[in-house]
Order: C-alpha cells, then structure tokens, then sequence
C-alpha cells in the first residue's frame, strides 16, 4: 500500500482531514483536480466561514489556533429576528465562555490549512492532477491519475465536493432539490460597530445574515453579508453596483450598520439541497458536501464537515492502532452511524427553517414572532439551539473536545 488512505478533494474538509490524519500517524495522498494555491487569492472567494466553537477547538488541537487568534472574529451573541422587527432571539455566549463561533476568510483558512499539510511528511498532497479511475474491491482502493502514476490504499475518502464525480461514480443515490434562491456574498465596511453580534434577519424573500469580521486595515468594522435573493433575480443581483447593493442592505438591516460601503466583489450562488442515502461503499468514505449539502442558513454547512472529519479521524485512528482494516465494512459503518443522525438532524432543521419563514403574510410573521418570543422565554430550549450552533450535542470525538484521540 502507498498510504493509509486516499483523499479525493484538498478542499476544507478534504485537507482538514489530511492534516488530523497526520497528527495521529496515519498517513495519506490528497489528490485535487484544482490548483489549491489559486484559491487562496484574494480574487478567487470572498467568502468567510462562521467557525463553531467545537470546530474551532479541533482546528487549534491541530495547530492552527494562530489563525483563529490573529484573522478570527469571535462571535459573542447572536440575534435572530422577524425581518427588522425590534423582537429577536438572542443567543449569549457569556461572560468567560468560549465564543458562539469564529468568523475567518475562507482564503486565510485554505492557506493556513495547505501549509500545515504539506509541512507534514505523513501527507502528500498532489495537485492540480486529473484523476483518471479509482477502482475498488475487496482488496484496496486504487486510484490512477491521467498522467499514469498509480496508487493503493485500504481506503478512499471522497471530499469533491457537492457534485463529487466519486459519489457519482460509485452510484450511490441522493436525495435532492433546488431551492428557489441564490446567496449573495460580499463583505461591507460600516460606521457603526458590530460589537461581535452576528444577526439573522429572515424576510419571506430571504434571510439575510450579518456576520461580524475583523475590522479593516483602515480601522472600519467589517461584516460579512449572506443574503438570500430571488433565483429570479440572479442575474439583476451580480449586476448591482457596490453603491446600490450597499443601499440594498442598508434599507434590509434597518439602518443599524450606519454608513455602508461594499468593499469585497458580490458572488451569487445557486442554493440546493443534498443528502446521500449512504456515507459508504466498498472501501469508500463520503465526508462533508459528498456527503451532505444544506442552505446556509444557519451557517452549519462547513461545521458539519468538520464535524465528519472529527468522527472518522477517531474512527480511523482507532483502528490503524488496533491493526484493522481501515477500508472493513464494520470501520466504515462506525464513522456512518456516528455522523447520520447529527447531520440528519441539521439538514432537518435548517430546510425546516428556510420554509417556515419564506412564507409570507401577516399572520405567519404574526406566528414566527410569537414562536421566537416562546423560545427566547424557555432557557432549555435555547441552550439545546445554542449548543446545536456551537456543534456540542451528542458524543463528541476528541478532536472537537480540543484532544488528539
């Protein structure tokens, strides 16, 4: 064999998994038909990530605590409202308490996470190659690459993300749908500070969510802006100029951001659903958007992919210590039933959400107030969303405890 495991996709998750892999001995080849270094340029994603507090743990007990410390933006509260309406939901990390989560650049992150991988000899990361054929059976995975070098492994793990061609290949079956908006992503400067308050406003066209950043160079707070537009209106929303997105935004968030300058080029995304009806074939392993896809929401979708890698990370290591066959059935499944009902429930409750307030009307708004009102009056049921958000419900693996396994 030429490693314990091979990785398709060096994506988040896929380098992520890399990298805890190596902390632990276990060896991998991460191959990726992308070249990595160009998606940490400035011009390629001006997306930022809200980092839940137990994934956040896992990324500094994997070293990149630095990153977080230096380019992270903790979130402390969180509000969630009915449009602009003065009534939320608000979500407090308190005093001395680790954050709700982080907001870091997803560039910074990719960086971060490529020099930790290749500056680990238990890691070869080969890209960008074009993987030729990955053929499975009974005694290992082997994967070809166009340019004719070949590779063994007990076991291969698909990270290729939403459309992976290696889910596909293996035939495995999804349950899926197209909602009927996009996500608008940019990144705002503003007069007023955010004061580590990430907000939610939900509007039957769409939420809108203001995610706190570090401030820029110049000083200014900075926020990162998801908003959930009209599919319709796809192509009018890459057209606004940065003077009237930022008149856009400011008429949506009431206001309270003060003066509004758009600071980062809007990207706009379609918005789907996917979930596999497995995680697992002979001697393959579907983690994060292989695996699952959700609207975002609630901002869990990279969360649940770390939250896969903590699981097969222990998983994996567990066995190689023990001598089994990382690519048995009876491993693969360990990882299927740690993870299955965690992201079942997420993927539940996040397209539960989008269709309860995408329904417009008085009275519905009338409802949604009411049940946000109900909630932020019952402290269990506010520290079980509070704990879902931070990604700390059920058994938790070491790694999103802060531990190696």
């Amino acid at each position: 064999m030429d490693a314990d495991v091979i990785i398709i996709g060096g994506g988040l998750v896929g380098a992520t998994l890399a990298l805890a892999l190596a902390r632990h001995d276990v060896t991998s080849i991460v191959v990726d038909t992308a070249d990595l270094d160009a998606t940490t340029l400035p011009a390629f994603d001006g997306r930022a990530s809200a980092i839940a507090s137990a994934s956040g743990r896992m990324l500094r007990a994997l070293g990149l605590g630095q990153l977080l410390d230096d380019h992270g933006c903790p979130i402390r509260e969180i509000r969630v409202t009915d449009a602009a309406h003065p009534q939320f939901l608000h979500f407090d990390a308190g005093e001395g308490n680790d954050p709700l989560g982080t907001m870091v650049e997803n560039r910074l992150l990719r960086t971060h996470l490529l020099a930790a991988v290749r500056a680990c000899p238990q890691a070869t990361l080969l890209a960008p190659v074009t993987v030729a054929e990955l053929v499975r059976d009974e005694h290992a995975a082997t994967l070809s690459l166009a340019d004719g070098r070949r590779f063994r492994a007990p076991l291969a793990v698909a990270c290729d993300g939403r459309r992976s061609p290696t889910r596909e290949a293996a035939g495995i079956p999804i349950a899926q749908w197209h909602y009927p908006h996009a996500a608008l992503i940019t990144m705002v400067a503003h007069s007023v500070p955010h004061e580590n308050i990430a907000c939610e406003l939900f509007y039957p066209s769409g939420p809108l969510a203001l995610l706190p950043m570090r401030d820029a160079d110049d000083g200014r707070p900075r926020t990162a802006i998801v908003w959930t537009v009209d599919g319709r209106h796809m192509a009018a929303a890459r057209k606004l100029g940065p003077k009237q997105l930022a008149a856009e935004i400011a008429a949506r968030c009431d206001g309270t951001m003060g003066d509004i300058e758009v600071i980062a080029p809007q990207t706009v995304w379609p918005l789907g659903y996917h979930h596999a009806a497995r995680y697992t074939d002979t001697r393959l392993l579907l983690l994060g958007d292989a695996a699952h896809g959700i609207h975002p929401i609630a901002g869990q979708g990279l969360n649940m992919g770390f939250r896969d890698v903590a699981a097969a990370a222990e998983v994996l290591t567990t066995a190689a210590r023990s001598g089994l066959d990382l690519g048995s059935p009876d491993v693969l499944a360990q990882v299927s039933a740690w993870r299955r009902f965690d992201n079942s429930l997420v993927c539940a409750v996040t397209d539960g959400l989008n269709r309860l307030f995408a329904v417009p009307g008085r009275v519905p708004s009338l409802v949604r107030r009411t049940g946000l009102a109900a909630v932020e009056r019952m402290p269990p049921l506010k520290r079980f969303f509070m704990n879902q958000a931070r990604g700390e419900t059920g058994k938790l693996p070491a790694l999103l405890k802060g531990e190696l396994v």
